[in-house]
């Protein structure tokens, strides 16, 4: 399978540790080759030799819209609805903000309660500071969350991909739902981006984001994007109204003015070194076929499953993902009552993913570098461990801050 994979001389464009196993790049994606050439190229050569000219000089000012349109087409999206901006966290507050605010007559947002805890965390945030307006927040089950999408919904948000099992959503249908029920919803994409195939456009998203450290490979904490579509850009304010936003920001204006388009939804002063990071991770998708990334994607998924399922049930491993791959993001999660233990004794064994609580291993499935041989190895590291009964020694079994 490794020798007949179209996508085996991506592995080439990543610094990966000679022998290791990395299946985790849904949690943090490994440093392109050419970051460090590019990082001291901007310290030393635009930075160091040209200080603040670079502004102009590198048109570093360019550089949240020039690294939109270099993630629009992996989103299927036009080269001018993408900004890369701040975190996922900050960006979802903007979109949530604007379209709480622009609906008066709606006063609730809609959040599952499974989704990832820092778009909770927004969601709850944004009501309790406009609690006085009557705005509210409602969880709901994954599975009555379409049956959620009341007269009262001002605006929803959802993760396209759920970071605990790999569950997928239909994009298109839900999104269509909701569009029927006349209630904007917030796509959560930082565990699809760059990994699963996507067609905002083609599904008629009008509104999502995403961050930039796990399948685009940009580095801890790198910035995050927006993406709304360009039929309602102009219908919304941010409220978060920095200086970057303004139509005119060094006209040094008193009051704020919202700049057209994707510009809007600037805050403030770019950060330009964690934008280069990111801008060199989105050169490693240079000339690649998202549609042959999704084929690979699924691919490892299932043989990772079937594996899985020949090897480990009898251990007690369940398979916590969606077998049907139509389901299923570019993530394998397995369930044991251990699985603390076994992930810190897998990591020993040069193999890593993460652990989720209470008995979720993690294992991100990143077509770029990940190969079959690291899936069957994987499997095998894990069964020997089980067989072992690595799991039962004290030093697996220490809690880290970061699981």
């Amino acid at each position: 399978m490794d020798r007949r994979d179209p996508l085996a001389h991506l592995r080439d464009r990543f610094r990966l540790p000679e022998g290791l196993i990395y299946l985790c790049g849904h949690s943090l994606g490994p440093p392109p080759r050419t970051v460090g050439a590019r990082a001291g190229q901007v310290i030393s050569g635009e930075w160091e030799a040209d200080l603040v000219a670079a502004w102009n000089r590198h048109d570093w000012v360019e550089l949240p819209r020039r690294i939109g349109r270099r993630i629009a087409p992996l989103l299927g999206a036009g080269e001018d609805e993408v900004i890369a901006a701040d975190s996922v966290s900050v960006n979802l507050f903007k979109l949530l903000g604007a379209l709480l605010l622009r609906t008066p007559d709606r006063r609730a947002v809609l959040v599952e309660e499974g989704n990832f805890p820092t778009d909770l965390y927004m969601a709850q945030g944004l009501a309790r500071l406009l609690e006085e307006s009557g705005a509210t927040l409602r969880l709901t089950a994954p599975e009555d969350f379409e049956s959620s999408l009341g007269p009262d919904v001002a605006v929803a948000t959802v993760s396209h991909v759920d970071f605990r099992t790999g569950r997928m959503l239909d994009m298109g249908a839900l999104t269509s739902a909701a569009r029927a029920e006349g209630v904007p919803l917030v796509w959560d994409l930082s565990h699809s981006a760059g990994a699963v195939h996507l067609r905002l456009n083609e599904d008629e998203v009008e509104f999502a984001v995403g961050c930039g450290y796990k399948y685009l490979n940009s580095g801890p904490g790198a910035p995050g994007f927006l993406y709304v579509a360009r039929r309602v850009q102009d219908t919304l304010e941010s409220p978060l109204t920095g200086w970057m936003g303004h139509a005119s920001p060094f006209d040094f204006e008193t009051r704020y003015r919202p700049a057209p388009g994707m510009r809007r939804f600037l805050a403030g002063t770019p950060p330009i070194l964690s934008m280069a990071a990111l801008d060199e991770g989105l050169r490693t998708f240079e000339g690649v076929d998202m549609a042959a990334v999704r084929r690979k994607s699924v691919e490892l998924g299932d043989l990772f499953l079937r594996l899985a399922g020949e090897r480990l049930a009898q251990f007690g491993v369940v398979p916590a993902s969606p077998a049907d791959a139509r389901r299923r993001g570019s993530q394998v999660s397995l369930r044991h009552p251990d699985g603390y233990a076994l992930m810190q004794a897998l990591i020993a064994r040069d193999v890593v993913g993460d652990f989720r609580g209470p008995d979720l291993m993690r294992f991100g499935l990143a077509p770029f570098y990940v190969r079959y041989a690291d899936v069957r190895d994987a499997v095998e590291a894990l069964r020997l461990a089980l067989v072992n009964e690595e799991h039962r020694q004290a030093r697996f079994r220490q809690q880290k801050l970061v699981p």
